[in-house]
């Protein structure tokens, strides 16, 4: 699938498996440089991180079209230009003979499956990460092998990826609130909560009796003590999770699967506001997904406002026949869309 031209904001739609969730995974792995670390993220969100000892044949193998390594993954510029720091990535589930003492791997581009491997005698089953400064290797048991020494020479970029889960784990959300707290970042979080609990004053992380882990807790103008966050229902914490991952995604991307879940029709517009503010502030460009007229209906309000001169465009996936196809709809069309009440989910 080639999708011509992105924007700013970007708001994904398609039927069910038409790859909506598979193309943030992409950029996930394109903006990350495929680093073996966000790959096996990629696999535990999944519920596909088998601790196996076929861990790359039945774990590695997911990524790939309809579970087969027939052909290789390729994300991104096909050619480096003047305008992309990179070629694109490509990744190949290969064998391969690991020597230890010379440091080289020996690939074999024809993928065995486990069933054949007898036939390879000491041949492993490995990832091949091609990037056009050099290569990553992941091999048994998911580790990374190899020279990877490029990596350091390589332009990364923040990346938050917040899933169709209602919220992110509680360790997810304690730590992006760590490296914004007592700063000007504070503030645009408070603001976002206010949307759905205006008495909002402040909110913390905190540990209670003898567990490590923090739970989020949220101060009221009208109430002395504070009240866990997670007692006020599921709308204020995917609130939480999106504007925390958004802040600290500053000069990178965020990435947001099933926007509207847990989020009433009513405060979809007033979120989508401060997205557009602070995408343009802090130079973020986002992609959500989305099934939901409320979410494209509130989205293409904000975008005809042009209120911020922030660009912005609908991507509709459709499956054609097996083929996966993108259609654009620009600012005009999502202006009469709403305004005819057209369905273009």
């Amino acid at each position: 699938m080639k999708i011509d031209s992105v924007s700013r904001i970007n708001l994904i739609t398609g039927k069910n498996n038409t790859g909506k969730s598979s193309v943030l995974e992409a950029i996930y792995i394109y903006a990350t440089k495929a680093k073996p670390e966000n790959l096996l993220l990629i696999l535990g969100s999944r519920g596909e991180y088998y601790q196996r000892d076929d861990f790359n044949t039945k774990s590695l193998i997911s990524f790939f079209t309809n579970r087969t390594a027939e052909e290789s993954i390729k994300i991104g510029p096909l050619e480096k230009d003047e305008f992309s720091l990179e070629k694109g990535i490509e990744l190949d589930l290969v064998n391969y003979i690991y020597e230890k003492e010379s440091g080289k791997i020996i690939r074999n581009k024809e993928y065995i499956s486990s069933e054949q491997s007898d036939k390879y005698n000491n041949w492993k089953t490995g990832l091949d990460i091609r990037i056009s400064s050099g290569s990553i290797f992941i091999g048994e048991q998911g580790e990374a092998i190899g020279n990877g020494d490029f990596l350091n020479f390589i332009q990364f970029f923040d990346v938050y990826f917040v899933r169709a889960g209602l919220a992110a784990s509680s360790i997810t959300n304690e730590k992006s609130f760590d490296r914004i707290a007592l700063t000007p970042k504070e503030t645009y979080v408070i603001e976002a909560l206010k949307i759905i609990e205006p008495k909002t004053e402040r909110i913390a992380f905190i540990a209670e009796d003898n567990f490590q882990m923090r739970k989020a807790v949220i101060k009221l103008s009208d109430q002395e003590n504070v009240i866990p966050l997670q007692s006020m229902g599921d709308g204020i914490n995917r609130i939480l999770s999106i504007i925390l991952a958004l802040v600290n995604a500053e000069n990178g991307f965020l990435l947001i699967d099933e926007f509207e879940n847990g989020l009433h029709y009513t405060v979809q517009e007033q979120l989508w506001k401060i997205i557009f503010k602070l995408a343009k502030d802090l130079n973020v460009q986002v992609f959500a997904t989305t099934h939901s007229n409320d979410c494209i209906n509130s989205f293409s309000e904000v975008l005809n406002r042009n209120e911020y001169e922030v660009s912005g465009q609908m991507i509709r996936l459709d499956n054609v026949k097996g083929v996966i196809k993108p259609e654009i709809f620009t600012v005009k069309d999502l202006e009469i869309a709403t305004r005819q009440e057209i369905d273009i989910r």
